[in-house]
């Protein structure tokens, strides 16, 4: 934990120094202090805090979103694909919807809300989804989505957001939540979280006796399309997709 502690501090750190180059061609040395201030102060937010952002931040996405119907095909198939996944991440009740659009992509916040492009959907198979979705609930389960959220808020915090504490973040906008979301599904996690949530899928898919080989094939095939990926998707990633179908594969082959 300290060790992600610091990375998600040094991540902070970046953004208010770059944020402070903009401020002093401003020339208000007292900004760049209230802006550091409210940077730092994200990353003490408490459990609670992040969730209730994350309360709006998923609300928002799913309002700028087409969300499909639950009696679509995407719906029924996710929530078979879903029926021996976890039904809680971290005490929060998971919650599984469709994102009607051509993009790749998936996500997971700290509050339990997981989000599937039907993009995806399209591209995999229900091993290969439920492999993707595990290794987006292990980034919850870690700890990686709520320090996600912080170094967003951060960001945000710089821009104007509403500061936390005193129950201000319960009464985040629809524009500062959304804003937050963006920032939230456009961030990147680290070398190390992305194995670490390969991992974490992998022990869960063991677990459930599931099929694991999905996970390697997901891999696989987001290897094949990263040439041509624009925006925030699972193609986007460090280490890359072929790396990580590698390495799960590895594991399969060990057995363990």
């Amino acid at each position: 934990m300290l060790r992600f502690r610091l990375a998600a501090l040094a991540a902070v750190a970046a953004t208010v120094a770059l944020t402070g180059c903009e401020t002093m061609k401003g020339g208000d040395p007292s900004a760049l202090l209230g802006a550091g201030g409210s940077a730092f102060k994200a990353m003490s937010l408490s459990d609670g805090d992040v969730v209730a952002m994350s309360n709006k931040s998923c609300e928002a996405m799913d309002a700028e979103n087409q969300v499909a119907p639950a009696n679509s095909a995407y719906a029924r198939r996710l929530a078979t694909v879903v029926k021996a996944m976890p039904t809680s991440v971290n005490g929060q009740t998971a919650n599984y919807k469709v994102y009607q659009t051509k993009d790749v992509n998936a996500w997971a916040m700290a509050n339990g809300c997981i989000r599937v492009y039907s993009g995806l959907m399209d591209l995999m198979n229900d091993d290969e989804l439920r492999g993707v979705i595990g290794h987006e609930i292990g980034h919850v389960a870690l700890g990686h989505s709520k320090g996600r959220m912080q170094t967003a808020y951060a960001t945000s915090a710089l821009r104007g957001l509403a500061a936390a504490g005193g129950g201000a973040v319960a009464q985040l906008s629809q524009s500062q939540a959304g804003d937050l979301a963006e920032k939230f599904v456009h961030a990147q996690f680290s070398q190390s979280q992305e194995s670490a949530a390969d991992d974490y899928s992998f022990d869960l898919l063991t677990e459930r006796k599931l099929e694991r080989k999905g996970l390697v094939t997901s891999f696989e095939k987001l290897a094949k399309l990263s040439g041509g990926s624009s925006g925030p998707s699972l193609m986007s990633s460090h280490p890359p997709s072929s790396e990580r179908a590698a390495r799960m594969q590895k594991r399969l082959d060990a057995g363990k």
